[in-house]
């Protein structure tokens, strides 16, 4: 087998396994990244949705509570508030969505559906502050963060320990078969907020494969020019030095000497292969003239 031949077989085993390695990393990291910036997201809307709540809580509540007595305003509820400014959100984004449910809500459309109720249970099995999870649905592969919500504050039991506590407003408006029975510091729902995870994935994929391409591009210009400077710098000057060898071993001593010329490595060959032919020359002369012959040509 050529030299350059073994010289490219190992050189092409070398780059294709620095190119897969290179795009492996490369795919892992630019998913990571993929998701740290969903989950930074959906971490904003999460606090955006909790600013709504302090806002209705600290500047709307208690403007309109003189009007709670005659008629239940749902605007002074906190998770009211926010759900109803995400939903404005969710008109332009439907991908996204933030939810208050609960296992037992006064409002009926907080109720919580099968994987939200698991989350729930989840929170009261634990002490988790916080969860993080991917889950699949029709519209593609979503992120959610979800935390507990837990009755710390005592008055909210005022309107959620039992029907005949609650103001009258209250179950006029939504009944008293729901949101009751609420007991101090236990999780009664969740806050959660989704987000999708296609469009980070597809921009992650197409940051990928433009990657690999370049640096696809890139190993095979370089393995062209491993290859061009082989050729020029060792590869030529080797099959220059075996021609005269050749030449030499036949007889033929008026072939020019080497100019000696190109990398170090090459010189000292040339050298040490002129220093062979003169030494040769200069045997070949004595031989001739033991035997009374002339000058060898």
């Amino acid at each position: 087998m050529r030299l350059q031949t073994r010289f490219n077989l190992a050189l092409a085993a070398i780059s294709v396994a620095a190119f897969g390695l290179s795009v492996l990393v490369t795919y892992r990291v630019l998913l990571h990244n993929a998701k740290d910036e969903v989950l930074r997201n959906a971490a904003l809307m999460m606090e955006t949705a909790l600013a709504v709540r302090s806002y209705t809580v600290e500047e709307i509540k208690p403007h309109l509570e003189p009007m709670l007595e005659k008629e239940f305003l749902p605007q002074t509820v906190p998770a009211y508030s926010a759900v109803e400014t995400f939903n404005r959100l969710q008109k332009k984004y439907p991908e996204y969505s933030y939810r208050e449910a609960a296992l037992n809500p006064t409002n009926p459309r907080d109720l919580s559906n099968g994987w939200e109720s698991d989350i729930i249970r989840e929170f009261r099995q634990g002490k988790a502050k916080e969860l993080v999870g991917q889950r699949q649905s029709l519209t593609g592969s979503s992120l959610y963060i979800a935390r507990p919500i837990r009755i710390t504050n005592p008055a909210c039991l005022a309107c959620h320990s039992t029907p005949e506590a609650a103001p009258a407003s209250l179950r006029a408006r939504y009944g008293d078969k729901n949101g009751f029975g609420w007991q101090h510091d236990e999780v009664i729902g969740a806050q959660i907020v989704t987000i999708p995870m296609d469009l980070a994935e597809r921009n992650a994929m197409r940051a990928f494969w433009a990657f690999a391409g370049v640096l696809g591009a890139v190993f095979v210009l370089i393995f062209i020019l491993v290859n061009v400077m082989l050729a020029r710098l060792v590869i030529g000057p080797l099959r220059r030095i075996a021609h005269v060898s050749d030449e030499i071993s036949k007889g033929n001593l008026e072939i020019a000497e080497f100019e000696e010329r190109g990398a170090e490595e090459i010189r000292q060959l040339e050298a040490s292969f002129n220093r062979m032919r003169r030494s040769i020359e200069k045997a070949m002369r004595i031989v001739h003239s033991a035997k009374g012959g002339g000058s060898p040509r």
